[in-house]
């Protein structure tokens, strides 16, 4: 680099200027003697010649040193300024520079902070403007974003290219279902990733035919629909719709899936046709026989013998039909059982819901006032709020109860549901008949009984006397509501915003025939990844313990979008380590092994350009790996440790902390995998237009500047 000759310069400098200024002096003090005197001093100056060497060598080496010092303080001084400042020009980074130097530098050091807190004002004004001209624009996107987020249906949104550029909570839940690879931290859904990573892609191609041709038929609505199964087994109905230019109303832009998973439907259909073709069939020879049965009966000569034979027929074929009838009947049960799916609900909620239709429907009172807190559980509100007003009604029409109190409280990992009233206690047979009767409330009526919604539930049901409140009470375990697996990046994650599931920039992307060297950063997609590790020394027989990873696709960090997985790296961990990456034996252990791990990242970065912080040192790791796991990491890699040497190469250190203070990057779950990962994520962004104002705009300029650099030596 061009500064690091200046250096060395500066460094060797003495050495050139003292030898030439001694050769000087050496000839004109010999231009002053005659021949005779030249001749008499030279062999004194031969014994002597060492000692002025090792003087000239000393002296040189001192001024050397002391210039290079001077030239770092005072001469880069004004280099690292110029870096710094191409930062906060280019990167919209808003600190003061402090960069040591002369009077000089510091006074030009001041004049352009106060230029920096000026261009901060004015950028903040300027911000107030574009958000208040763009605030209807936001507020449409919200809408969206918000009804997308709430909706109980699976909504996905695909460019032309299959790529992912919106989808619900409720198809993240789904597509985590679907996943063999969520047990080693990977997911399918992802903005900017290939829907054909779950459907075949000559079956989307097929109905997104159908669909153009239907539009360009004149049909209002078109739609197409599928059933297609995935690699676990789960059979999905999905329902494509196109999405199509405002300009141009015959031109699709994309396409949108509405998915529901119809496994079990398909399954409960086959078993309920199964069951009625038996029973069609079975009773129809149950008629024939008891036709011919009832016929031959008529017959007044058949003997006594004959005729019991006969008698004997019909009650075995009616029993026979009554208990097909029987199985049939206790199967539309137990799918009226499973009709409703368990959903999250607020405790303090259903308890109100409840209290408020004991009072509109039954001439009772009943209150709510002894409730948890934030309780949540999983219930089928439906079937239960039927159930509390089946008991709570007859209560009323048979002990004339007025008060009902219904209190909620969690009790070893349950809850714990009670409906109290006062008056005289209940039997234990009129306990067990309301349990098992059918439930029925005023005109409505139920093929279930109390006993099959708590069965529903996986709970508990029993009547209880409460001698300290004079009350009697009905108690109901039922499940808690689950907390869902809960990611350590909650620590890094932005708290104060809706997770952001959608890109609808992302409508223009399309996948061209330029090589992937000559696209531009910006229309890349990045997986930015880090390990830690037993140690330093990869091929030492050092192991990974833990990967994090998240994307960058469209220019945006897509903080819900992450890999983060433990490993157990069969072998000890060393004390250092865990003193810095705080990983500690317990939390290995019954880990997956690597071998499980790496696939299911390997999937994660697919169709991805790599980066990490010191990337030799992970992708050595990696390397090392890829025999056990099966898998290969072929795509390209970037290394914001190299891509920093080639925008500051002044400074001093490129540490991931140093390179994040200098870019205005706050540095969060520094030593986890995925806390770094995040850090190098905004790093690399913050890099990406201080590398376009050098001129380095595609991947292959980047990865070329990258290895021209003195660091891309390093090795592991």
């Amino acid at each position: 680099m061009k500064q690091d000759v200046r250096g060395l310069v500066a460094a060797l400098l003495p050495a050139l200027v003292l030898a030439l200024w001694t050769a000087a002096l050496a000839l004109g003090l010999a231009a002053t003697f005659a021949a005779e005197q030249r001749q008499t001093l030279w062999p004194l100056l031969q014994e002597r010649i060492a000692l002025v060497l090792m003087a000239w060598l000393l002296v040189s080496l001192v001024l050397g040193l002391l210039l290079q010092r001077a030239w770092r303080h005072w001469g880069a001084a004004s280099a690292r300024l110029a870096e710094q400042a191409q930062a906060l020009v280019q990167g919209g980074v808003q600190r003061e520079l402090a960069v040591p130097g002369a009077a000089e530098l510091q006074a030009l050091q001041g004049a352009f902070n106060a230029l920096v807190q000026q261009r901060g004002a004015l950028q903040a004004g300027l911000d107030e403007r574009v958000q208040a001209a763009a605030r209807d624009i936001e507020l449409e996107r919200s809408r969206l974003a918000a009804l997308m987020a709430e909706l109980t249906h699976s909504v996905v949104v695909c460019n032309l290219d299959g790529r992912i550029l919106l989808y619900n909570a409720r198809a993240r839940l789904q597509f985590r279902a679907l996943s063999d690879a969520v047990a080693a931290g990977a997911e399918l859904l992802g903005i900017g990733r290939s829907i054909y990573a779950v459907f075949d892609r000559a079956l989307v191609a097929h109905a997104l035919e159908s669909v153009q041709q239907r539009l360009q038929r004149g049909a209002a609505n078109p739609s197409a629909q599928f059933v297609t199964g995935t690699r676990g087994g789960q059979l999905l109905r999905v329902q494509m719709a196109p999405v199509r230019d405002p300009a141009q109303p015959g031109l699709l832009v994309g396409f949108v899936l509405m998915l529901d998973n119809i496994t079990r439907d398909f399954a409960d259909e086959n078993a309920r046709d199964r069951m009625l073709h038996r029973l069609t069939e079975d009773s129809r020879a149950s008629l024939g026989n008891l036709q011919a049965a009832v016929e031959l009966l008529d017959d007044p000569e058949l003997d006594a013998a004959t005729r019991e034979r006969f008698q004997g027929v019909v009650r075995d074929e009616v029993a026979a039909m009554s208990r097909r009838i029987r199985a049939v009947a206790e199967h539309t049960t137990q799918a009226m059982k499973t009709r409703w799916p368990l959903e999250d609900m607020q405790g303090a909620d259903l308890l109100a819901a409840a209290a408020r239709r004991i009072a509109q429907q039954l001439d009772c009172r009943a209150v709510a006032d002894d409730v948890a807190p934030a309780l949540w559980l999983e219930v089928d509100s439906y079937s239960l709020l039927q159930t509390l007003l089946y008991l709570a009604g007859r209560l009323v029409d048979e002990y004339q109860v007025r008060l009902v109190q219904l209190r909620l409280a969690q009790h070893e990992g349950r809850a714990q549901l009670d409906l109290l009233w006062s008056g005289a206690p209940l039997s234990t047979e009129t306990v067990t008949g309301w349990e098992t009767d059918t439930i029925r409330v005023g005109e409505e009526g139920s093929a279930l009984t109390v006993r099959d919604v708590v069965e529903r539930h996986g709970g508990a049901f029993w009547f209880e006397r409460e001698r300290v409140r004079h009350a009697n009470l009905f108690r109901f375990l039922l499940p808690l509501a689950r907390e869902g697996r809960a990611l350590e990046a909650a620590t890094v994650l932005q708290r104060d915003s809706r997770p952001e599931f959608y890109d609808f920039d992302l409508f223009g992307a399309r996948e061209d025939d330029a090589a992937l060297g000559e696209r531009r950063l910006l229309e890349l997609s990045f997986t930015v990844f880090d390990t830690e590790t037993t140690g330093l020394a990869p091929r030492a027989g050092d192991r990974i313990i833990q990967i994090g990873a998240t994307r960058i696709v469209a220019g945006k960090l897509r903080r819900q979008e992450v890999f983060e997985q433990l490993v157990d790296p069969e072998r000890d961990l060393p004390a250092a380590g865990i003193a810095i990456h705080g990983i500690t034996p317990a939390m290995v252990a019954g880990q997956p092994h690597i071998g499980t791990v790496l696939p299911a990242f390997h999937a994660f970065a697919q169709d991805t350009v790599l980066v990490a912080h010191n990337a030799a040192f992970d992708m050595t790791f990696l390397q090392i790996e890829e025999a056990r796991s099966g898998v290969r990491f072929m795509q390209p890699v970037l290394d914001t440790l190299l891509l920093s040497a080639v925008i500051h190469p002044q400074q001093e250190s490129h540490s991931l902390e140093a390179i994040a203070e200098r870019l205005g990057v706050t540095i969060l779950g520094r030593h986890t995998a995925l806390g770094d990962a995040m850090v190098t994520a905004e790093v690399f962004l913050k890099m990406v237009p201080l590398l376009a104002a050098q001129g380095i705009t595609t991947l292959a300029q980047a990865r070329d500047a990258a290895q021209k650099t003195y660091l891309a030596r390093v090795q592991y």
